[in-house]
């Protein structure tokens, strides 16, 4: 079995593989404050709780975005399953080639992620990640990372709303039925969600153009993944397929490339 682990700024999401599928999958809180002992005690509460066993872990990977956290978290994979942990980085082999001005800077999940896109659907690509930020990346079929562009999350865009208008309240990210609303709660779901919804819109359709001027005419497929995926692609023709997974994907290809 090996361990997947995805650092986000919001949550970290590990996953545990054995070969053949996903025997469990948790999503904890990122905490930079958390000492290495404290990641362990929770950690281990849930495999006890999943009942597997932590000597069964052959070996482990970790993408992140979250620096601060690295040091407690690395010390608690050597500790709790005494293996050295693959971080996903400048050096790691991935199969991708990273067209960024300076590679180093691309973000760990975003190189993740499109290792995924790549093994797993062979096509050119835009992958849209939700997370605390969205990411909107671009592929070419060959595996040319071609860059992409960073957008606030949506629920950056929606507390900045609350925390800066006074008489504005903190709402649900809810769609409303219209976008005509009546009451102030509405009104304020409506502006957060159907525009971010024309914001991907109108992202993925400039990406296209971009994508089908360059050297591929192929029609990319548009794949989105993290955790208000679902909420978009529902509104929106413009997302092909939800793949919730595709990241630990990507970090289970990269594992197999790397595990030497």
């Amino acid at each position: 079995m090996i361990l997947l682990v995805d650092v986000g700024n919001t949550n970290i999401v590990l996953g545990v593989h054995n070969g053949q599928e996903y025997i469990a999958s948790w999503r904890i809180s990122s905490d930079g404050n958390k000492t290495s002992d404290e990641y362990s005690i929770q950690v281990m509460q849930l495999f006890n709780v999943s009942e597997i066993d932590p000597k069964e872990i052959k070996g482990v990977i970790v993408s992140s975005v979250v620096p601060n956290i690295m040091h407690s978290l690395e010390n608690m994979l050597r500790k709790c399953f005494c293996h050295e942990p693959i971080i996903v980085g400048p050096g790691i082999k991935t199969g991708i080639n990273i067209k960024y001005d300076n590679p180093k800077e691309v973000g760990a999940d975003r190189i993740v992620n499109a290792v995924a896109a790549h093994e797993i659907y062979k096509k050119s690509a835009i992958i849209i990640d939700f997370g605390t930020a969205t990411t909107f990346c671009a592929l070419r079929k060959n595996g040319d990372y071609l860059g992409g562009c960073i957008c606030p999350g949506i629920r950056i865009s929606a507390d900045a709303l609350f925390e800066r208008a006074a008489k504005l309240p903190r709402v649900e990210l809810e769609v409303p039925k219209t976008i005509i609303c009546k009451s102030t709660v509405t009104s304020m779901q409506a502006g957060i969600l159907f525009g971010y919804i024309g914001q991907v819109e109108y992202i993925v359709k400039k990406m296209k153009e971009e994508i089908k001027n360059s050297k591929n005419k192929e029609e990319p497929l548009v794949i989105a993944t993290g955790g208000l995926a679902n909420l978009i692609a529902k509104q929106t023709d413009f997302i092909d397929i939800v793949d919730s997974d595709l990241t630990l994907e990507g970090l289970k290809i990269l594992y197999e490339k790397n595990k030497e």
